[in-house]
């Protein structure tokens, strides 16, 4: 009777013992279950954050475009160098205009669908504002004219454009188009959120411009061959 008694009460300890260890199982799993809910969630906050500091378009240029020689660049050759906050990345199929933007010529903001190619275009046959922005975006350096410029500053910039650059043989994601904005300059190149622009052309121009393309090509928010 007392054997029976004693492996009764072993095998009820023994029971109770596997139940302590379930539960004490089943804690830790809660735990390290909600341990990785805080990291996931704590990595979704860092994600978001990463996004809108990258996507706020803040004066800033990023750190491998070097402002501060552009500048200087631009000054010695009697033009101007700016970097501007993004205006956004939008597409939209309705006409666009030079006023629709925060800058002329414009550097970024709501555009067509469809990018303007890659070329030199005919004066009369430039794409349209709402295209060619959207070819900023692609990384591409578009050099531009003021209506009215003579035919050998035009010829100069033919020429710049033609340049080899990267290896590629010339014209590499490069534009040549007469502007349609209306810039209050005589030449200009321009990139996603950024341009160097001369209200004169002179023989210096054409270094300013060809400094910028170098630093600028393949620097706009989206890679496209």
């Amino acid at each position: 009777m007392s054997s029976r008694q004693e492996e009764k009460e072993r095998r009820r300890q023994e029971r109770e013992d596997r139940e302590r260890a379930a539960a004490a199982k089943a804690r830790r799993s809660r735990l390290i279950q909600m341990i990785g809910g805080v990291a996931v969630a704590c990595a979704i906050v860092a994600g978001v954050a990463v996004a809108v500091t990258s996507g706020g378009g803040g004066g800033d240029s990023g750190p491998d475009i070097d402002d501060a020689r552009l500048k200087s660049t631009a000054a010695a050759s009697g033009c101007v160098y700016r970097a501007f906050p993004s205006e956004g990345r939008d597409h939209v199929t309705a006409t666009r205009t030079a006023a629709d933007y925060k800058t002329n010529p414009p550097t970024s903001g709501a555009h067509n669908p469809n990018p303007a190619g890659d070329g030199l275009y005919v004066a009369g046959n430039e794409p349209a504002i709402e295209n060619w922005v959207h070819t900023l975006e692609h990384g591409r350096v578009l050099f531009q004219y003021r209506p009215g410029t003579s035919q050998p500053v035009v010829t100069q910039l033919e020429q710049l454009f033609n340049e080899d650059v990267k290896g590629s043989g010339g014209a590499y994601h490069s534009v040549l188009m007469r502007n349609n904005s209306k810039m209050p300059f005589q030449v200009a190149a321009v990139a996603w959120r950024h341009y160097m622009a001369c209200r004169e052309f002179t023989p210096k121009s054409i270094g300013a411009l060809r400094t910028f393309r170098n630093d600028l090509i393949d620097k706009g928010p989206e890679t496209v061959p």
